[in-house]
Formats: structure tokens, sequence, C-alpha cells
């Protein structure tokens, strides 16, 4: 039996396309191990799969001073010791990274014990924690075909991101049901990632009198974001993070409000639900959800919104308009050749 370690966390974007891929590792015989942060979102999702899950030491790397810096390196050092040390002891045959910061000590610790590497790159632009583990990669597979122009020419392969089987299997009617919904008014989905987005979540309660008299909503506002105030509103259910129920909330939901995340925006895409996106602004991230929300506008996928013109008018307009041309979005992204990236990750994984 082959042994595969997977890595990546710190959001569940660092973890779902490890997630989306397990089912085949399964079938085709891989015994698999997750190598985590102590407290990361990672740890749970992980372990919900039954899959054995080892922790190290990890630390943020910030593009701008900060006293954590010192600390956290200190940390990361630590982490590529452990790391080192599990890897000796697992012998995995491969290592996939999904990226984030924790998976940094894991690609150098893969190095030193002559463990092969894949990696893969959600954004357009490569995130810092997989700058510094590329050089360490055999390949690189990336969500979108711009990302290749950043990656060495040898190492790159635009492979797509892969979807979650379980998330094509949603039934309208239980997503509902779950909701409290009678299915008579079209329904909004709006999420902020697992983490949430107060902007965002503070834009959409604001308009939700007017917004509720056409609409149904279905709120995931991350942890720690629920407004007791609003228990029991009618026509609006809030969700702090779903798991299970997320199929069933996407095929109940007719347009979606999101960050642009690039494993959320391929899920609405695979899905063909017409989205709003609104990226994080340039001043609170490195620019990487501006440039994919421009990559999906450019194609028809999406309507964008900047956040520095977020208002709850402005929002409310907006998904107005998305919802009265959503077909026009829904032909552009039935037409879309970005596909499921599951097989050609696991055509990879298989050489090694």
């Amino acid at each position: 039996m082959k042994r595969i370690v997977l890595t990546g966390g710190g959001t569940a974007g660092h973890v779902t396309p490890n997630l989306a891929i397990l089912p085949l590792l399964r079938q085709e015989g891989w015994e698999v191990l997750y190598i985590g942060s102590e407290n990361g979102i990672e740890k749970k999702l992980i372990e919900a799969e039954g899959v054995p899950y080892y922790s190290i030491p990890t630390g943020k790397l910030r593009r701008y001073l900060s006293r954590q810096n010192i600390t956290d390196m200190f940390r990361v050092v630590k982490g590529v010791s452990e790391a080192t040390k599990l890897l000796k002891k697992l012998k995995p045959d491969l290592v996939f990274s999904k990226g984030g910061f924790v998976a940094v000590p894991v690609v150098l610790g893969a190095k030193k014990n002559k463990i092969p590497v894949i990696i893969h790159e959600s954004d357009i632009t490569p995130g810092l924690a997989n700058k510094i583990a590329m050089p360490f990669a055999k390949i690189v597979c990336t969500t979108f075909p711009e990302t290749l122009k950043y990656v060495p020419k040898e190492k790159g392969i635009h492979t797509g991101t892969p979807i979650r089987a379980e998330l094509f299997k949603g039934d309208r009617q239980k997503g509902l049901e779950i909701c409290g919904f009678d299915g008579t008014k079209p329904v909004l989905l709006q999420m902020g990632g697992s983490l949430g987005a107060v902007k965002l979540n503070d834009a959409l309660r604001e308009s939700l009198p007017s917004l509720l008299k056409d609409f149904d909503i279905i709120h995931l506002c991350g942890k720690g974001h629920k407004e007791e105030s609003l228990e029991g509103t009618k026509g609006y259910r809030q969700f702090e993070y779903v798991t299970d129920e997320l199929a069933d909330l996407f095929a109940a939901t007719d347009v979606i409000i999101a960050r642009a995340g690039s494993n959320s925006i391929s899920e609405f895409l695979a899905l063909k639900k017409p989205h709003l996106l609104i990226p994080l602004s340039a001043k609170a991230s490195r620019g990487d959800q501006i440039l994919n929300a421009a990559s999906y506008e450019k194609q028809g996928f999406a309507m964008v919104l900047p956040e520095e013109e977020l208002t709850a008018a402005t929002m409310e307009e907006k998904v107005r308009e998305l919802y009265a041309n959503r077909e026009t979005y829904i032909a552009a992204m039935e037409k879309s050749t970005q596909n499921n990236g599951v097989e050609a990750v696991m055509s990879l994984i298989r050489q090694f």
C-alpha cells in the first residue's frame, strides 16, 4: 500500500481540495495521513473524515513588520524540525500540499527526507507560503492558467481545483427544509469564508428588511458572528459554519454573495451558481481575491463589487441586478472549460 501525506491549513480553502481527492485516494488503495497545525480549522475537518492527524508548531509568515514575526519564526523553525522527524518516521511515498503556513515546514521536511512533493496553488498569483515551498516541489498545480507564468516552466501544470463530489449531490428540498423556507421565493446565500467577513455581514443585515421582501436568505456568517437578535426572523437563517449541510444549501440557492477565495468561486462555477463577488481589499490582503474576481468577471461568470464601494444599498442593488440577469451568468458558466480538477490532480499523484 502506498502512503501519502496531505498538508495545508489555516482556512477551509486550504483543506477542501484535500478532502476532494480523499475518496479517490482511498479507493485506489493509498494510505492517507495528514499533517496540520495544532489548533487550525483543518484538524476538525480532517479528523471528521477518520484520517490520522499529526500536528506540528507553525507560525504566520507576514509581509509586514510585526513583533510576532520574531516569535513565529522560532515556531516555524521548530515546525520544520518536527515535520522532518515525523516524515522520517512515517516514510510516505509522496506529500501533497494545499498551502497555508503550516505546509511550509512539511514541504521543507519532505525535501530533507527526499520525499517528492506536489503543491497546489489556488490563486492567480502564488501566496507567500507557496512561494517559499515551490523550489522544493516536483510539480506545482494551478487553478488558473494565468498562474503558470509565476511558476517554473518545468514544474507548472494547470489542473483546476479539485471539487468535492458530495457538492454535486445536494437536494434542494432538503436545503429548504433545513432553513425552514417554503420555496416560494428565490434563495440568496451569503458566505464570507470559514472565518466570516464582518463587512459583508453588516451590509447584509442592514439590507435585510428590504431584501426579505423578495428573497429567502441563508447567511453563513462565520464562527462567533451570529446575531442573536435576528434568530427566528422569517425568511432568514444564519449559520456560523456548515459542513454536511452545505451541498443541500447550495442546491437550494439561486444566487450567492461571497468573498473571492479561489476554492469557493471554483465551487460556484462548477455548480453554475450566479455570484456577486466582494473581494478583500488590497489594504487587507495581498490582492489575490481582487485578481480572482477580475478573472471571473472578465469571463462573464460573476458580478464584482469592490469592497471600497460596499454599502447595504450597493450590495442590494448588485444582487438584484445579478438575479435579474442570472440566466446570462449561468450560460457563460456552462461554456466554461475550467473543469473539476480531481482527475487531473490524481493523474499526477499516480505517477509516484
